[in-house]
């Protein structure tokens, strides 16, 4: 490895607003293994009988792994432990062994068609790539006796480095001792960044020369700055103290959201299980509760009682506080065995979120009966929305089948540039509308969100996304309806005050970021807000914008000081 000079600085896509410090531990990374290494000859019948023992064993493990974790890590561990099990890869690295083949060979001959193809498919199956090597490295390993590859023992706080992490690498981590996380690839919405985000890490995705650092070199990871500092000083140190001191003081204020001015702006969290829910410290309540985790990595959907216990354990954990939830949203990148089709040449185009309904209408019948019971139960009425709805006659369509179904507060996403545009006749058919801005992102720059070398086209700096929250806000205002964000914008503080500026009444956030939104908040009126909304919205481009309103920001700062 190279070593990176003191005080030098890499750059990388932030995740997160937090910073911290600490020794590079490098996670291992899959060793080279020739084609005529110890076990990976010998008669057909038994390389054929140690391959399938190591595809079992792999799989097992990760269904292991799978079980012991929650939230969205179960989740993509449930998948990577699906792939290990696929039969399709499986029976053709069997039938070039079976050939004559070594086993090495025939996994990375495999393996390499499987990655192509899943490349130039795009949108969920390219995010899997990094997955399906995974598989084949633990594979290798095992079929030849080497230990599996990834992150080695933790002896204590540590920076974990790699050139990217698949989900059971991510599992792997001890994270009483995992301060931050660095990656050399993926992209902010990748599985390391929304595992960071979910567990409030420091990260940094997509930092060039990261693998090169020396391992056990100290370095400063500061996600709101997207930099890691190698061998920091003392100045350094001390600045990234007094920011966790910071952190600590803002999180013990557990007051609601408000402006300055006393404008409220409630302040939710988001949540994919129930454990979730339970494990919340004091909150307003949950803007986002995803629900597809329930049915992810399964071979048919939950039913109707199992989805109940589930509603109802997160309904009772929050107390009878606002909980926001959103019906299933599978496909694109996050697809179902039983309900994905594989022949979606788009999927984030395709048959996902509310429109399953075209397809599968069971499963959202399933699922609105389960939030009824689970009303029931408590006491407490969820409110409920649909995802990727794009008009009207959508939103009419999902409240008649809420309502129908006993559900009394029924929402939609505002994820399509569609939707945002004509938000006047969908309020009219709703009682609320929720902005995902990281979709709304997606489809309006034509940008694949799991592309992180097109990053900059999906910053939520962007002025035509700013346009289009403007225009959903309005639509809320004039019909006095509630339009809240639970994208990842509503995380950053700065941009925070602009989407209360453009009129949004909450904000929906990982529970790591409410402390600093509330803290900005309650140190802005409602009219400085609007000032920043407006030179957002005026400026050229998402870095111009950012500018205006820090521009807005010291201007305002020097006001108060004179």
């Amino acid at each position: 490895m190279t070593v990176a000079g003191v005080g030098s600085v890499l750059h990388g896509v932030g995740v997160g607003r937090r910073a911290a410090i600490g020794p590079v531990v490098q996670v291992h990374p899959a060793p080279a293994v020739p084609d005529d290494s110890p076990g990976a000859g010998g008669a057909p019948e038994s390389v054929r009988a140690d391959l399938e023992r190591a595809f079992a064993a792999v799989a097992e493990r990760l269904r292991g792994q799978s079980e012991r974790a929650s939230g969205t890590m179960r989740d993509v561990l449930a998948a990577t432990a699906q792939m290990a099990d696929d039969p399709a890869l499986r029976s053709q690295v069997l039938e070039r062994v079976d050939a004559g083949e070594r086993p090495v060979a025939a996994l990375d001959a495999v393996v390499e068609a499987f990655a192509a193809m899943f490349q130039a498919a795009g949108g969920h199956l390219a995010e899997r790539v990094t997955d399906l090597h995974s598989v084949r490295d633990r594979v290798v390993a095992a079929v030849v006796g080497l230990p599996e590859p990834g992150v080695p023992d933790l002896t204590g706080p540590s920076v974990v480095v790699a050139r990217d992490l698949a989900p059971a690498d991510t599992a792997a981590l001890d994270l009483d001792k995992v301060v931050a996380l660095v990656t050399e690839m993926g992209g902010p919405t990748s599985h390391t960044a929304i595992i960071a985000g979910q567990l409030g890490l420091p990260c940094l995705v997509r930092v060039a020369g990261a693998t090169d650092l020396t391992e056990g070199v100290e370095v400063v990871v500061d996600a709101a700055r997207g930099t890691l500092t190698v061998a920091p000083d003392e100045g350094l140190r001390a600045a990234v103290a007094r920011r966790a001191a910071d952190e600590r003081a803002l999180a013990a204020d557990t007051a609601p959201g408000a402006t300055a001015d006393g404008r409220q702006v409630a302040l939710l969290a988001n949540i994919g299980t129930a454990e979730d829910a339970e494990r919340l410290g004091a909150v307003e309540g949950v803007g986002l509760f995803r629900t597809e985790v329930l049915y992810l990595g399964r071979a048919g959907a939950p039913t109707r009682a199992e989805q109940a216990q589930a509603y109802t354990r997160a309904l009772r954990a929050l107390g009878g506080h606002k909980v926001v939830v959103r019906t299933l949203d599978a496909g694109a990148d996050k697809p179902l065995a039983f309900a994905t089709a594989a022949d979606e040449e788009n999927p984030a185009l395709g048959v996902r979120g509310y429109r399953l309904v075209r397809t599968h209408p069971e499963l959202l019948e399933t699922q609105l009966a389960a939030l009824t019971d689970a009303a029931a139960a408590t006491g407490v009425e969820p409110w409920v929305m649909a995802p990727m709805v794009a008009t009207a006659a959508e939103a009419r369509a999902f409240a008649g089948l809420a309502h129908a179904a006993g559900v009394r507060t029924v929402g939609v996403m505002v994820e399509v540039p569609a939707a945002a545009l004509r938000a006047r006749e969908i309020l009219r058919e709703v009682d609320f509308v929720s902005l995902g801005t990281n979709d709304l992102a997606q489809y309006t720059m034509a940008t694949d969100r799991l592309r992180g070398e097109l990053a900059d086209l999906l910053d939520p700096w962007q002025p035509a996304v700013l346009d289009l929250v403007a225009t959903t806000a309005r639509a809320g205002a004039a019909l006095g309806k509630p339009v809240g964000v639970c994208g990842e914008s509503a995380s950053d503080p700065l941009m925070a005050l602009v989407l209360v500026g453009l009129g949004v009444s909450s904000l929906s956030m990982a529970p790591a970021a409410l402390p600093a939104v509330r803290f900005a908040l309650r140190r802005h009126a409602l009219g400085v807000c609007r000032s920043m909304a407006a030179a957002a919205l005026a400026a050229d481009g998402p870095a111009e914008a950012r500018a205006a309103v820090v521009q807005l920001l010291a201007e305002e700062t020097r006001t108060l000081l004179a």
